[in-house]
Parts: structure tokens; sequence; C-alpha cells
């Protein structure tokens, strides 16, 4: 899913939110049997017009429909009085959501434990990377959840030199060999842990729902 742009979207009127993003939603929706464009645009941190355009977006692809039956989904409208909707199976797939399994209070210390990683390894001299920005977000930070999935945490990498030179990595094209030892360094930073799933940081992830994590 690229962008918010289909053949009969104009381009002024898309909103300024990256697809991963509203598909980061999608995936907190698993489990839950109903929820809002008020619930989407508090999440994503949006107003309630670009909500609207990435709700025709999604219901568009056959990701969301209105919490309604007895008609084809393209044709639905949410009922008269609500602002009901649901995450189809396609979007669940594309979102990468899955079952929730774990405990809220397992991934929080789950959390802190990859706290602890990080503060260790920015004082290893040895390190290849320095880790600058992590942020957590998942429907672990929805309080009514009984179970929930693994935290997704946004992970930002500097290559000490970069730092020692005030020099911005992200800006400079990344080989392949520079891109295997960051997928690499955040295998070993993620310990194994079923609880998390560590990903390069990207701006939006700041500007969801999230959680510090340094």
């Amino acid at each position: 899913m690229p962008a918010y742009r289909d053949r009969h979207t104009r381009p002024n009127a898309l909103p300024s939110v990256p697809a991963e993003a509203a598909l980061s939603f999608l995936k907190d929706t698993k489990g839950t049997l109903a929820w809002t464009a008020r619930d989407l645009a508090d999440t994503l941190k949006i107003n309630r017009p670009e909500a609207k355009q990435i709700l025709a977006f999604l219901q568009a692809q056959g990701y969301v429909q209105p919490a309604r039956s007895g008609e084809p989904a393209q044709q639905r409208e949410p009922a008269r009085g609500t602002n009901d909707w649901i995450t189809t199976p396609a979007g669940e797939t594309v979102s990468g959501a899955t079952p929730p399994r774990f405990t809220r209070e397992s991934v929080e210390q789950a959390l802190v434990a990859l706290k602890d990683r990080i503060n260790q390894s920015n004082k290893d001299p040895q390190a290849p990377f320095r880790i600058t920005d992590a942020v957590a977000f998942g429907d672990f930070l929805i309080p009514d959840r009984a179970r929930v999935q693994s935290a997704q945490v946004g992970i930002r990498l500097k290559r000490p030199e970069d730092l020692r030179r005030r020099r911005d990595s992200a800006t400079e094209p990344r080989s392949a060999s520079d891109a295997q030892a960051e997928r690499k360094f955040l295998r070993d930073l993620r310990a194994k842990s079923a609880l998390l799933n560590l990903r390069p940081y990207a701006d939006w992830m700041r500007h969801r729902t999230h959680r510090d994590v340094l």
C-alpha cells in the first residue's frame, strides 16, 4: 500500500499521513469487534476530515467496512447514528495483525528489558551503532485489552562516526552491507523476544500514539 492515492482521488485532497501509519492502526484493531473514526483520529493524531479521507481509501481497498451486514461491503454506509467500522480479513493481513496472545504486563516487562539493553549498547564503545531514538506502539497501549500483540518498536540507528561528525547517515545512500548490518544489530537487540518487533525508525511512529523507550 504505497500511498493514500487512487485514480479517483485528487492529490490535493490526500491526508499527510503515511500508509504505514494507517496500517499500524488497523493492526491495533485486531480482536476488536468495532471501532470508530474518532479512534483512528485519536491514534494517528489527525483531524476528523483526514480520518474520513483515510477511511474512504481503506474502504476502497477492501481493508475496512462499516459495521453493518446485509449488502455488499463496497455499498455499505455506517448505520444511521453510529460511526462504527470493522477491519476486514484483508485489512488484518496487509497490516500484519496476529492473534493477541500476550499479557500487557509481559510486554511492559519486555520493554523495560529492551531499555536496559539499549543503555548497555550505547555505553559499549565497540558497538557498530548508537541508538538515538526508540518509540514503542501497538495495542498494548490500549487500556481495555486483556490480551495484546507484540509491541512494535521503532529504532533509530546512527554510526558513531556520523555522530562525531554531526552527520545524518539516514540522508545518505545505504549499501546492502549497511542494511544487513542494521538488521543483524536489531535482531541482537531484540534478544529473541517474541514480545517485541524491532524495526527501523520512521517519523510517523512518533506522530501517532506511542511510548518513548529511551
